[in-house]
């Protein structure tokens, strides 16, 4: 018995957060109100009150959920050496929690003062961080730290300028994935070689 109820509760509250995400999107976080979200569902307030007691819940809840596979993906980047081919696993696994979390950074964008008003925002920040942290290397030039942050920020951002572009989502998921895999890379090779000084064009200090 008890092993059917909780699949049971775990898809009505994965439904009822796609129902609300749905909404978020089409008529805005501020704009929809919990009834809405129950009438869609075809369930009363009070079964909806029973997995999440206000909108805010489950906004949280979504982030929650991204934040998760975010701490997941930077534990295993802190088990790992500090290795190239380790920071590009790193970029490439990111890229896939970025696409997938893409309806979430339009609202992100669009409700920036109420999610910083339950810490979701500056937990997004904290996180994206710890990334940029894991991608680079101990007495490295500016150069090559910027180049590295740059990298994950090409993700983040180009996640969400990307879908205004023609093309296989899943295409332009990979080509984006590679601007970034070459950023990362031009500046561990610039570590290596010794020549990841100051960037093209500005003449070096002295």
């Amino acid at each position: 018995m008890g092993s059917t109820t909780t699949p049971r509760r775990s898809n009505t509250r994965q439904r009822i957060q796609d129902v609300a995400l749905k909404l978020f999107l089409e008529q805005g976080y501020e704009k929809t109100a919990l009834r809405e979200i129950s009438d869609e569902l075809g369930v009363t307030k009070a079964a909806l009150y029973y997995h999440f007691k206000t909108k805010e819940d489950i906004l949280v809840s979504l982030f929650r959920d991204l934040g998760r596979h975010m701490d997941e993906l930077i534990a295993w980047g802190k088990r790992q050496p500090r290795e190239l081919a380790v920071k590009q696993e790193l970029l490439a696994r990111c890229s896939v929690i970025f696409h997938d979390a893409a309806p979430l950074f339009d609202i992100l964008i669009a409700n920036q003062a109420t999610l910083d008003a339950l810490s979701v925002g500056q937990d997004f920040k904290d996180r994206v961080a710890a990334l940029s942290d894991l991608l680079q290397e101990e007495n490295s030039s500016l150069n090559a730290r910027v180049r590295c942050a740059t990298a994950l920020l090409t993700l983040h951002f180009g996640t969400f300028a990307i879908r205004q572009l023609d093309g296989d989502p899943e295409e332009k998921r990979l080509a984006l994935l590679a601007g970034a895999t070459e950023l990362l890379t031009s500046a561990h090779e610039g570590i290596l070689s010794g020549t990841a000084g100051p960037a093209a064009g500005v003449p070096p200090e002295g």
